[in-house]
């Protein structure tokens, strides 16, 4: 009995050990974090799943094969069993709960409601749905030069270029007092909030000069722009441009803001 015992062990060789979290981290680190957040999760099936696989690239490593080849062939398995686990049809990708669906059929009838909203003379949409959005992504200083602008209008701002009209070099752009006259607290950071407010479809920054000078003239006295024009030198100069409300802006103004 002892005989046919020792020759089947022959045979069938020694049971293949069973890997230690060490080795599945260092074989298939990918596996080792998804089999443990699976098993911190309650999932212990595909945990299981997940280090069986891993096992198996352990296994291929210590004998020399492939671990290119064992990662591949332990990837698709657990893809199939994952689909087959949570019912998702082969060639599909679930999408996260609470995502929108961004299928092109998805926008399409998105479109055609939209559509269909804008012939149905019952819908009376108060405001454009995007201004929500907007004020969540504006700094109180922002809504300050908003109002300002509404309640002024446009305003003046300068460039700062060194040499002649035709070959100049800019020194400093869009300089403007606008966050002063705005009253806000952080004067200092004036060019990210117009940033801000450019990108959000509000303000535009005009080539045109407004027509009344006066503006400019306390403009062009102020620190920022005179040293701007010791640095452009002999031929330095001012270009003078406005910063204005969009008509978007305006109607944002007008809904969103007490202007009183």
């Amino acid at each position: 009995m002892s005989d046919g015992s020792d020759r089947d062990k022959a045979r069938t060789g020694p049971a293949a050990p069973q890997p230690t979290l060490e080795e599945l981290a260092r074989a298939a680190p990918g596996l080792a974090r998804i089999a443990a957040s699976m098993v911190w999760h309650g999932a212990t099936e595909v945990a299981n799943a997940y280090a069986e696989g891993a096992s198996r690239v352990v296994r291929a490593a210590s004998r020399g094969d492939s671990t290119a080849d064992a990662v591949q062939e332990t990837t698709a398995e657990l893809r199939a069993y994952l689909r087959e686990l949570i019912g998702v049809q082969e060639g599909t990708r679930p999408r996260p709960s609470g995502d929108p669906d961004s299928s092109t059929a998805a926008l399409r009838r998105r479109g055609e409601e939209l559509l269909r909203q804008s012939a149905d003379v019952r819908v009376d949409v108060d405001s454009h749905p995007a201004y929500m959005r907007i004020l969540d992504a504006l700094a109180p200083d922002e809504a300050r030069i908003l109002r300002f602008l509404a309640r002024s209008g446009p305003q003046p701002s300068v460039d700062v270029r060194s040499g002649l009209p035709l070959a100049s070099e800019l020194v400093a752009q869009g300089c403007t007092m606008i966050a002063e006259e705005a009253g806000c607290r952080h004067a200092d950071r004036v060019y990210p909030y117009l940033d801000n407010l450019h990108r959000l479809g509000l303000v535009w920054f005009s080539r045109e000069a407004l027509r009344d000078a006066r503006g400019y003239q306390v403009l062009e006295a102020q620190p920022e722009v005179t040293e701007a024009l010791e640095r452009a030198g002999r031929l330095g100069r001012t270009v003078r441009r406005s910063i204005v409300l969009t008509p978007f802006g305006e109607d944002f103004c007008a809904v969103c803001l007490p202007l009183e």
